[in-house]
């Protein structure tokens, strides 16, 4: 596969005279060294490589050609060459920075962590401002873990040189990553001023756009992208992903069939073209699309609950039960598995242990966080962790089967080890946050999850820090935190959801509604919880009607749950339309779920 160029040097300069002792070159090997140069500022690794061999041919040596060789191998994707060109380590006086960096970015994609340093150690040492070595240094740090590290080495880059496209990039990244794509639009902006036909910066920059909900602007930046490469893999990734938020499910699959074949490199590519294939009646697509990323990414709960429902529609329901039956076991079981596992038991005769489930679904409600599941056993993850200490990929299951099982004990020991190993990791700073929430230790726990927020800042850490501030009796902080968030992040629905429940526990139903109403537009019409809480908030913002309709809809989806006929018959009550109706529904309500405040105001409009 081949590995995009890092050189960062813009066609322009590419076409000046070739300075210091590569000048000695014979004349049309400087020619062609030059074209080599300016296309590796294309991506063209291909013409780069035909150009240089001319230039071999012209007279210029091994040495002087060491460097731009290695890259354009790897821009191949022909790692094996690379190295033969790299790995002596013998480049041209001037070049070894360079080639130093070549030769790092080589042990990267390879894997071989520790070799890549030493060689930016050795670039270093030839030149120790080289803007492009400390964007290699941030990007090895980043994938190493040591994403604190990674920040610093991406504003060394940025102070070497202000104007180098790649250290405006990565800082635009981790500018993106951790304060959101607002923050960082100016940052690709003022990369795309230095070279407007960068297709990786116009990728980050298109992306940014989406997140900040503009469509227009992101949809014309991804056709100047087509423009320049027709076969783009992000551009139609991303037009798929205005297609279907625009509801076109059709044109959303056709822009990502046209990078079928390179959707396994690209998660999120693999999620959205899992839930396309399941809203175009593909389930069994859907399941070999979903299976990769739910394997890759057990954390990624919305790939979860896909692929559960993949599975139930494909019919396979002996995967589905081996695969989430543990899942649905737990306390804070999601009820829309508990409903896909509940019908899939129906369908095999089993109506006792459906019935269960169903109950369990109908009676749903907030639950304390909880550890992610995870499907290997703490004996074999803890075997795979002591093989690799250091690696979040082993770490971080580990830490979550330890949580799970309540061994706070063993959690904080392999937490404080993992920190020990990466000390500026995003993982492990929040991992530490978790066990010590577990703990109770609230203040503890904020701490690490702010340091990690640093870095990046999912909504899922959210949660985790609203349950900070209650251990420490702060519940009050959340709302401020929430409302900066959504400023960053302005299409989070996790945010949102947290956003609209704090204003309407402070008497905002107004706002409480449009942040509702704005989740049910996109994409939550068939979350009855959701519809259970708008109808509640349409209700307070003296909207009756509205509010029937809503919890009748909520209630469709889940007629033996407590909250949907609550609902319902607090609309009813409400409006006084159907007062014997409204009793039923209430009374219900009661039957299934016990008293409430709110079920007693209801039934008191009754009398």
């Amino acid at each position: 596969m081949a590995v995009r160029r890092t050189t960062g040097l813009i066609a322009a300069g590419l076409l000046l005279a070739i300075a210091g002792p590569l000048a000695a070159m014979p004349e049309a090997a400087q020619q062609s060294f030059a074209s080599a140069r300016s296309a590796l500022a294309r991506g063209d690794g291909i013409a780069a490589e035909a150009d240089l061999r001319r230039a071999g041919a012209a007279g210029a040596s091994r040495i002087e050609l060491a460097a731009t060789m290695g890259e354009a191998m790897i821009a191949q994707g022909e790692l094996a060459k690379a190295r033969e060109w790299l790995a002596p380590g013998q480049f041209a006086k001037g070049e070894e920075a360079y080639g130093w960096r070549m030769l790092a970015l080589l042990e990267r994609v390879s894997g071989n962590l520790p070799a890549a340093g030493r060689a930016l150690d050795r670039g270093l040492s030839a030149n120790p401002k080289d803007a492009m070595l400390w964007v290699e240094i941030g990007r090895l740090r980043y994938v190493g873990g040591e994403h604190l590290q990674a920040i610093e080495a991406s504003e060394r880059a940025l102070a070497a040189d202000p104007d180098n496209v790649r250290a405006i990039e990565l800082g635009a990244q981790l500018v993106r990553d951790s304060a959101g794509p607002i923050a960082a639009l100016p940052l690709f902006e003022r990369a795309l001023a230095v070279d407007p036909r960068d297709m990786a910066v116009l990728g980050g920059y298109a992306a940014a756009l989406g997140e900040a909900g503009r469509a227009r602007e992101m949809l014309e930046v991804t056709r100047r992208m087509l423009a320049q490469d027709a076969t783009s893999p992000q551009a139609f990734f991303l037009q798929a992903v205005l297609a279907a938020r625009a509801g076109k499910v059709d044109l959303a699959r056709a822009m990502l069939n046209r990078i079928e074949d390179r959707l396994d490199s690209m998660p999120a590519g693999l999620l959205l073209s899992g839930s396309l294939e399941l809203d175009a009646g593909n389930a069994n697509v859907a399941v070999t699309r979903l299976t990769v990323l739910a394997n890759r990414q057990p954390a990624n709960r919305a790939a979860q609950l896909l692929l559960a429902r993949a599975l139930y529609e494909s019919g396979d329901y002996n995967q589905l039960f081996a695969r989430f039956w543990g899942l649905a076991e737990r306390g804070d079981a999601s009820p829309y598995l508990l409903n896909v596992l509940a019908r899939a038991l129906e369908e095999r005769g089993d109506r006792l242990a459906a019935a269960g489930l169903l109950d369990r679904a109908a009676q749903a409600s907030g639950q304390a966080l909880q550890p992610i599941a995870e499907l290997a056993s703490p004996g074999e993850l803890a075997a795979r962790w002591s093989a690799n200490p250091a690696s979040p990929g082993t770490a971080v299951p580990y830490v979550r089967a330890l949580l799970s099982a309540n061994d706070l004990g063993g959690a904080d020991r392999v937490t404080r080890r993992i920190y020990e190993l990466r000390p500026g990791s995003a993982e492990a700073l929040g991992l530490i946050g978790d066990a010590e929430l577990a703990r109770g230790d609230g203040a503890r726990a904020l701490e690490h999850y702010t340091l990690s927020s640093k870095v990046r800042f999912p909504a899922q850490l959210l949660p985790r820090i609203a349950g900070a501030f209650a251990a420490q009796g702060r519940a009050g902080a959340v709302q401020p935190l929430l409302a900066q968030y959504l400023a960053a992040f302005p299409r989070s629905r996790i945010a949102q959801r947290m956003a609209a429940s704090q204003a309407a526990i402070a008497g905002d139903w107004r706002t409480a509604r449009a942040l509702l109403e704005n989740l049910l537009k996109r994409g939550g019409d068939r979350d009855w919880r959701l519809l259970c809480d708008l109808s509640l908030a349409q209700l307070r913002d003296g909207d009756a009607k509205v509010a029937q309709a809503t919890a009748q809809r909520a209630w469709r989806l889940q007629p033996a749950s407590a909250l949907t006929n609550q609902a319902w018959g607090m609309a009813l009550a409400d409006s006084g339309d159907d007062k014997p109706r409204a009793r039923e529904l209430l009374n219900a309500a009661r039957r299934i779920g016990g008293d409430n405040p709110l079920l007693a105001e209801a039934l008191k409009k009754l009398n």
